[in-house]
């Protein structure tokens, strides 16, 4: 499978370029792109954040014709990493929530910009942004052991990754307020039921079956994006949904539900 050895840091592709965070790879006509972290579950620091942003940029423009995300380990990803919310810069609070609404900005925009089609291997639970921005790819392929959460109201915070469109697009409006607004927890056939996921396989032939329909994909002439049709409607979402985030990092309310959530982890 591409990237499968943790060994491999950088594309085989000549121009190659290390990565701390993520193993990338482009093999058979795939831009492979893995969040390595999995001691952390993936959770997605803010150096992973911009070293995402880097090798899309990049996937973008090599000669791969599909790019795939997935995780390394035992999970897709864990979502934000909230020590990014422990890190107080020398400018308070507002400081954080301005630094933080712009990288979030500048992430998804990456995904609505991303001009090549965009395939998820959701080989784990995944959790927060990993989920929401999940609207954004053309294919969603999930083990079945694999699970999407999205506990914002339990962390003070509201959606982002354009999901406030997408999910309601996706899903429908009752269907996406279960999942955004009440922290419901899908299994992988109830995401493929409502839609954000393609299709889920077994977690013992997963891996290859999914690799093997990749490398056929990645056979086939480029093709339209499904996304392009809307990229002014998501990119005015995008904007709104940090507008309204940053108002709730700073809030008492986020903090407190920040705080309670490490205190909980401390208790473990």
């Amino acid at each position: 499978r591409p990237g499968s050895s943790p060994a491999v840091a950088a594309s085989p592709t000549g121009g190659a370029k290390a990565y701390e965070t993520l193993i990338v790879t482009t093999e058979d006509g795939i831009a492979t792109i893995r969040l390595n972290r999995p001691q952390k579950k993936n959770a997605i620091t803010l150096e992973m954040y911009n070293e995402l942003m880097d090798a899309l940029d990049v996937a973008g423009k090599d000669d791969s014709v599909i790019t795939v995300i997935t995780g390394s380990g035992n999970y897709y990803c864990s979502g934000n990493d909230l020590n990014n919310f422990t890190k107080i810069p020398e400018g308070g609070v507002d400081k954080m929530a301005k630094d933080a609404g712009d990288l979030l900005l500048r992430y998804v925009k990456a995904y609505i910009d991303f001009p090549k089609p965009l395939i998820a291997v959701v080989n784990g639970p995944a959790v927060g942004i990993s989920v929401t921005v999940l609207g954004l790819f053309d294919v969603v392929y999930a083990t079945e052991s694999a699970t999407f959460h999205t506990p914002f109201s339990q962390l003070g915070q509201s959606p982002e990754g354009c999901s406030s469109y997408t999910f309601p697009t996706i899903m429908g409006p009752a269907k996406a307020a279960e999942v955004l607004l009440f922290n419901k927890k899908l299994t992988a056939t109830q995401a493929c039921e409502l839609g954000l996921v393609t299709e889920v396989f077994p977690d013992s032939s997963f891996q290859s079956e999914v690799w093997t329909r990749l490398k056929a994909y990645a056979k086939l002439p480029p093709k339209q994006l499904i996304r392009g049709v809307e990229k002014d409607q998501l990119h005015a979402v995008n904007v709104t949904e940090v507008e309204r985030l940053k108002e709730r990092w700073v809030s008492d309310e986020c903090m407190q539900a920040i705080m309670s959530f490490f205190q909980g982890k401390s208790k473990l």
